[in-house]
């Protein structure tokens, strides 16, 4: 899928190099939007005894999400190029599956979601060394370290509500 430069950003970062993170960065904003649809899915249908704490929960989680969609998207933008906005467009960016569990009890939801952080996280802390190294963006990658490090309390919290179902 073609990156398309918006403007030219003369921002000490070759356009090819920018150009490769940019790529980078719109497999992040697809991911993250498909996880925060699977996780509105998951607030809207829960079911079952926690389905009070469970709602408010995804919620709380979804919000999140909410903010990462669009700073990745502005990243984008800051780089010089358009960001990728329909629905065709991220279901073919991500490298996360579009499905959801058998069951709306929260332990189900809680399952997927947490792959899919699990996927978010280590697709995050493949690409922090070359944006820093490889492409000289050391901005990006301390931008996507901080989304790391919220992916993985994301995770964490998730893992550790499951922990009653091992």
């Amino acid at each position: 899928m073609e990156v398309k430069e918006a403007q030219k950003a003369e921002i000490g970062i070759k356009k090819s190099n920018r150009e490769a993170v940019v790529k980078m960065l719109r497999q992040l904003l697809a991911d993250e939007f498909l996880l925060y649809t699977k996780t509105r899915n998951a607030h809207w249908n829960v079911e079952g005894i926690d389905f009070h704490t469970k709602h408010v929960f995804f919620e709380e989680e979804y919000g999140k999400l909410e903010t990462f969609i669009d700073e990745v998207a502005e990243r984008i933008r800051m780089l010089g190029f358009y960001s990728p906005g329909t629905l065709k467009e991220f279901l073919e960016l991500s490298n996360l599956d579009e499905n959801k569990p058998d069951q709306t009890d929260s332990a189900s939801f809680m399952t997927v979601l947490l792959k899919d952080h699990d996927k978010v996280i280590k697709f995050i802390r493949e690409s922090i060394g070359d944006n820093a190294e490889a492409h000289n963006d050391e901005g990006t990658a301390d931008f996507i370290t901080g989304i790391l490090q919220a992916h993985e309390q994301m995770a964490w919290m998730l893992r550790a509500s499951l922990k009653q179902f091992d």
